[in-house]
């Protein structure tokens, strides 16, 4: 893990750390792509970095459908390791392993970062090719996650704003998710929790980022509403037209 962290610091500012850790990682370990997450009681609350194509889509996707090996990884404290998401993933994760499938990923892999019984975040790796991650590229996947929880610490302690800024961006993706959240539970009468999945259900049968879905509700873009059948999960959403100066209604 020294040698990984003396390369990050040789790389640049600590702001840009998890970018080149998440890159470092994935030469190293031969996967296709890697991600770098925060974790909370829901799973996914924040992609901190990714590699470009499978890796940034995949780390969305866990987030948006709050479902996945991540969820899996933070919750059980345990690294989580499917050699074959077509079999063993289609039966616990459904919805990602479609998802993936269609990204033309056929193996993950996650290892939780943790500090004693605090989880921090999650480190993803993706591959094309089945089989399971052994011998040193399993060793360096381990050393790469040992490297990213003192990353995370760091990032999380410092109180500069060069150290603190992508952290900060990442909170406030965070918050308006919750907030929209908070929105869509008072439309649908129905709890945060419940309201959460919602959101994720229309930003996956839309295919758009749950951000951009959170964003539009609290800019009031978007409304839920009840469909009829009187649960969360058959809400429907309508788009308010503009209302008196053109502000939606």
């Amino acid at each position: 893990m020294a040698g990984i962290l003396a390369a990050l610091v040789a790389a640049g500012p600590s702001a840009s750390w998890p970018d080149h850790l998440v890159e470092a990682c994935r030469r190293a370990t031969g996967v296709t792509g890697v991600g770098l997450a925060l974790v909370d009681h829901t799973g996914v609350s924040g992609v901190v970095a990714a590699t470009p194509g499978v890796g940034r889509e995949l780390e969305d996707l866990q987030f948006s459908l709050g479902e996945g090996p991540c969820t899996e990884a933070s919750r059980s404290g345990r690294p989580v390791m499917c050699p074959d998401l077509a079999d063993d993933g289609g039966t616990r994760w459904p919805a990602f392993a479609r998802g993936a499938g269609r990204a033309g990923v056929s193996a993950a892999f996650t290892f939780p970062l943790q500090v004693g019984a605090i989880a921090l975040g999650v480190l993803d790796l993706y591959r094309t090719e089945t089989g399971p991650l052994r011998g040193p590229y399993l060793t360096e996947a381990v050393a790469h996650a040992d490297a990213a929880v003192a990353v995370l610490l760091h990032l999380q302690g410092r109180d500069d704003e060069a150290g603190a800024t992508g952290l900060a961006d990442l909170a406030d993706r965070r918050a308006v998710v919750h907030q929209a959240a908070g929105m869509v539970a008072v439309q649908l009468d129905v709890d945060v929790a419940d309201a959460l999945r919602a959101l994720r259900a229309h930003a996956w049968a839309h295919d758009r980022a749950i951000g951009d879905v959170a964003g539009d509700v609290v800019a009031r873009r978007l409304r839920f509403h009840d469909s009829g059948n009187g649960t969360a999960g058959g809400a429907g959403v309508r788009h308010p037209g503009p209302g008196p100066g053109g502000e939606p209604a």
